[in-house]
């Protein structure tokens, strides 16, 4: 799964709607100390009903996207489409989103978030060192291998993003990493216990982690030229040949 909402931080996960979240839109206002406190409190519930009210409306358009992708099994949908499925106006989607790309980079963003909850999670269930890296990189692969059965893990059908994610990573490169940002600490955490417990041998354990994380992100792009099933390389095999190259 190689690449996030308009605004590098518009959104930081899908909740459901009656979930309020502070950091969605737009910035606290610093108190003034010369201010009465009744026009505090005012002005307080005021920004606060405003951000609950922009927080629905662009919730509908990524469940609109969201639902619009397992449908179709593609990104190749329209704005308009969009609009019509979350039945609000063109001129509100413009108001959050600049365009398609920032859209698609919303859910790809929310996509990367929940796979970092579950890659995590299958972590955490481990305690050797080296069995914790070899969690992350198993189900890491589940996650971006768009060959695997859409619903094998994620809310969504996840292929779409997969593939789409090469578009964004080109014309997007910086909000792709930030998006990733999370997950290549964790795994640089990772190959560091592993290393110093002498699990694994290697001298750089930043460039260990790049390589590791880009084999198996997008060890997907290859299975999607291979015919024959049998052939593809299953997420066991790349880590195994990862294992070899960190020396484990």
């Amino acid at each position: 799964m190689a690449a996030s909402h308009g605004g590098n931080d518009l959104l930081v996960r899908v909740r459901p709607e009656n979930e309020s979240r502070p950091d969605m839109a737009g910035a606290h206002a610093v108190p003034d100390p010369n201010e009465p406190a009744w026009r505090e409190r005012a002005v307080a519930r005021s920004l606060n009903a405003a951000r609950f009210r922009a927080e629905q409306r662009v919730q509908r358009f990524l469940d609109a996207a969201f639902e619009l992708i397992d449908e179709k099994g593609t990104t190749e949908f329209t704005i308009q489409e969009v609009v019509d499925r979350s039945k609000q106006s063109l001129r509100s989607f413009y108001e959050y989103f600049d365009g398609k790309d920032e859209l698609v980079l919303a859910l790809f963003e929310e996509t990367i978030r929940e796979a970092d909850d579950d890659i995590r999670a299958a972590v955490e269930a481990e305690s050797d060192p080296l069995d914790r890296l070899q969690a992350f990189a198993i189900r890491l692969h589940e996650w971006c291998d768009p060959v695997e059965s859409p619903r094998k893990r994620g809310s969504h059908n996840r292929r779409a993003i997969s593939e789409f994610s090469m578009h964004l990573a080109v014309n997007h490169a910086e909000r792709v990493r930030g998006a990733l940002a999370p997950q290549t600490h964790l795994l640089h955490e990772l190959v560091d216990a592993a290393a110093e417990a002498g699990a694994i041998k290697v001298a750089d354990t930043r460039r260990a982690t790049a390589l590791v994380q880009q084999t198996v992100m997008f060890s997907w792009f290859g299975n999607r030229l291979v015919e024959n099933p049998k052939q593809r390389l299953t997420a066991q095999e790349t880590w195994e040949f990862c294992l070899h190259g960190l020396d484990g």
